[in-house]
């Protein structure tokens, strides 16, 4: 008896050390949170239903899944695990394979709360295929493969996924068998990867446990969006506190060390950010750059920086981001002071649209679009003026974000909207941005979105033969001016085969610099049907384009080296209009006024001055 009483006293001992209770988890005002995956979670009741997902697994499964990407020669892994019990090991190692013997190359202690490890490998060889295995204890193991970098490949493969509804919980086997079999070389999931908000360590094993099977053998993007963190919609205000969760004011409502887990589980892996600092409340930042395979990513939060309508501007709908004033000005919301990326990352990315070190084409990658694409929201009869959820809003600011994407010619690919688009922005006018693809919901059971605009004329319609009848050249409903390429919409919410859900599939020719964009229904078996895509799909464009401002004249280059990055840079103002790798020696480049013009060139970074005083012709 006194044996069994030490026993107990230790364990208690032991769990009292390393789980807190719920609530000094994540503070008394808030003991909900997580609270599956905390405390003395094994001595409750586990679900009958499928609502969530039974954490409770045999242990030698308790390695849920991992996932990683590879960027300048490092490696970073994280394995999720299931929660532990007291008396389990809080080391996972991590082994690779060489020669039929696995090696162990690192150990990392589990990060409570989350139950995730995270390591990371210097010095990675990129050039070949290397088998991983992830341990824990003795029994629990989970492998995959980390690729050798698709340096050589003349074209980069990715896919694109957002939204994944918990409505509807379980395998996502049409998801797997279509990605393995396009066997893309990069996946990105730009936000809501789970909607159980308050239980995000479940809901992300859920995600994980659906989507491990690609996961595990390539590189992975997850950014994490509102849902993601337990809101229904977030404008971050630079860390600030939200007064609910539905988050108008701005801020964030749950507590940092909630966020700050939850950004963890998602984005330690991916490289380090751009600047760590971290905003109010010690809220942790991840947006940063990867290169990959000869693609340069910049990895965006959209939505942390970003201004709350609440408080900002007047109250014009149902509710304070959703706009129904008829006649209403759109200049009215676009007021000063109000931010959406933020200086930081403005500057992030004018810096990264310099740097072309390994790379040929460069992407964006965030959660909402900068736009405003949609019309209906919910049903057919709710119809909006504006929604200032989308990137759409505030206005000079989304115009400033896009001036700098276009400085590198950037192709944009994001999610959230549950409607896929493609979209080509217009800053000053119409076509003069660049292109962004928005994905389909991986599943979307909660908010159907169409677009219908109440203008059936568009402008100049560059697709004039599209299958699809409001394409062309309109303005979103802050005013913005978009150039409509192809959406689709759901046929019937109620039918999970025609709401529209999907995924995006993105083709990168290096070589040429045409970038495709194909749109697959969910349900379509790509294999067998590899050309049943969504009505208006594939869309081939020129990353060229991504810049589309009409040229007043050019200037003449010839460079002394192969493939040099060029820049162009107007001496009057001293603003860079663009820097590109060149696919050619030698060419013409276009300019947009009769100023005169600086151009550099170099190998990886323009850090070599070609000529100056240059008048276009």
């Amino acid at each position: 008896m006194r044996n069994c009483l030490i026993l107990l006293f230790t364990t208690l001992t032991l769990h009292s050390k390393q789980m807190p209770n719920s609530e000094t988890t994540f503070g008394k005002k808030f003991p909900e949170l997580d609270n599956r995956a905390t405390a003395d979670w094994w001595t409750r009741q586990q679900p009958t239903k499928k609502k969530y997902l039974n954490l409770d697994v045999s242990r030698e499964n308790v390695i849920g899944f991992a996932l990683y990407t590879l960027h300048n020669k490092t490696l970073k892994l994280t394995a999720q695990l299931f929660p532990l019990k007291p008396d389990e090991t809080q080391t996972v190692r991590l082994e690779i394979k060489k020669d039929d013997t696995w090696t162990e190359v690192a150990k990392e202690k589990i990060t409570y709360p989350g139950w995730s490890a995270h390591f990371r490998v210097s010095n990675w060889n990129h050039t070949s295929d290397t088998p991983y295995r992830v341990r824990h204890g003795e029994k629990a193991t989970f492998e995959g493969l980390i690729r050798k970098e698709p340096t050589n490949n003349e074209i980069l493969t990715i896919a694109s996924l957002s939204c994944n509804s918990s409505l509807t919980p379980g395998p996502r086997k049409n998801f797997i068998n279509n990605l393995l079999h396009l066997n893309p070389d990069l996946l990105f999931f730009a936000g809501d990867q789970t909607y159980h908000h308050t239980q995000h360590t479940t809901g992300w094993l859920e995600f994980g446990l659906q989507f491990r099977e690609v996961l595990k053998n390539r590189p992975t993007i997850t950014i994490p969006d509102d849902h993601d963190i337990g809101q229904a919609n977030l404008w971050g205000d630079s860390g600030s506190i939200a007064s609910s969760s539905a988050g108008p004011d701005g801020g964030y409502f749950y507590p940092a060390a909630y966020v700050n887990m939850v950004q963890r589980q998602q984005t330690w892996h991916l490289p380090d950010p751009h600047d760590a600092t971290p905003v109010k409340q010690n809220i942790s930042v991840y947006y940063t750059n990867l290169t990959y395979g000869g693609v340069s990513f910049a990895i965006l939060e959209d939505r942390k920086f970003k201004s709350g309508p609440k408080g900002n501007i007047p109250k014009m709908g149902p509710r304070p981001d959703h706009i129904n004033v008829p006649g209403y000005d759109p200049k009215s919301v676009d007021l000063p002071g109000l931010t959406l990326l933020g200086d930081r990352q403005l500057k992030f990315l004018n810096q990264w649209s310099q740097d072309w070190t390994n790379a040929d084409l460069k992407v964006v990658l965030s959660q909402p679009p900068f736009c405003s694409a949609v019309h209906l929201h919910g049903s057919r009869k709710n119809r909006l003026l504006a929604d200032l959820d989308s990137n759409a809003w505030p206005q000079t600011p989304r115009n400033k974000a896009l001036i700098e994407i276009r400085r590198a010619r950037a192709t944009h690919l994001c999610g959230d909207q549950h409607l896929a688009n493609v979209v080509k922005h217009g800053i000053s006018s119409h076509n003069d941005g660049p292109y962004s693809f928005t994905s389909p919901a991986i599943v979307n059971t909660i908010y159907g979105r169409w677009w219908e605009p109440l203008d059936k004329k568009a402008g100049p319609n560059p697709r004039p033969k599209s299958p699809l009848p409001w394409t062309g050249n309109y303005h979103d409903g802050l005013g913005n001016k978009i150039t409509m390429l192809a959406y689709a919409n759901p046929k019937n919410t109620r039918d999970e085969k025609q709401r529209g859900d999907g995924y995006g599939f993105i083709q990168l020719n290096k070589k040429t610099g045409k970038i495709t964009f194909n749109c697959y229904p969910r349900f379509n078996n790509v294999k067998e049907n590899p050309k049943n895509q969504y009505s208006g799909w594939p869309i081939t464009i020129s990353t060229d384009r991504n810049d589309g401002r009409k040229a007043t004249g050019h200037l003449n280059f010839e460079s002394p080296i192969e493939n040099p990055v060029i820049q162009v840079i107007n001496e009057k103002s001293n603003e860079i209009l663009y820097t590109f790798r060149s696919r050619n020696k030698s060419g013409q480049l276009p300019v947009y006024t009769d100023d005169t013009f600086t151009i550099k060139f170099g190998k990886n970074t323009p850090d070599k001055t070609l000529s100056t005083n240059l008048s276009p012709k």
